[in-house]
């Protein structure tokens, strides 16, 4: 299936990494939701993957039929479902994600800090940018070097260190 570049984006990030049996399984769950999910009685043209086994990424081309109010509240619902099945923490936005030698990693804001502080982290580390919000944009700019995201504002005076 090919979706639009503008087709709307969410993501939702654990704080663990899924093991390979709950992927299957998570998958699994996902693919019966967007089978299914609808918006005013309309089929949405969406679809759901797990990345680095972090990452649960939804994606919905509006181009078909536009994602409403009760069709996202029926996603968070899936999506909470998941998380208090694997017991993992899927709204924690203060969990910070990023990758070293292809490796993702996440912590909790406070660690990302002290990271960045010892010099383990620095402006050119690769962070996930889940704030992004269409296809283009997760294809561009969700992967990215510390100092070009959002975290270089919010960590800079770690960073200036």
């Amino acid at each position: 299936m090919i979706f639009s570049p503008q087709s709307k984006i969410w993501i939702y990030q654990s704080n663990r990494r899924f093991t390979e049996t709950e992927q299957t399984e998570i998958q699994q769950k996902l693919d019966e939701f967007t089978a299914q999910w609808k918006a005013h009685g309309h089929q949405l043209k969406a679809k759901a993957e797990i990345r680095y086994g972090f990452f649960i990424i939804l994606v919905v081309d509006q181009d078909q039929a536009s994602s409403t109010g009760c069709s996202i509240d029926a996603s968070v619902r899936v999506i909470k479902e998941i998380e208090n099945q694997y017991h993992v923490d899927l709204f924690n936005r203060f969990n910070m994600a990023y990758k070293i030698d292809e490796e993702v990693h996440v912590v909790p804001k406070e660690d990302f800090e002290t990271l960045i502080s010892i010099k383990k982290i620095d402006a050119d580390t690769i962070v996930f940018n889940n704030l992004v919000q269409d296809l283009d944009e997760f294809n561009t700019k969700w992967e990215v070097p510390l100092h070009q995201s959002w975290h270089k504002n919010i960590f800079a005076e770690f960073l200036n260190s």
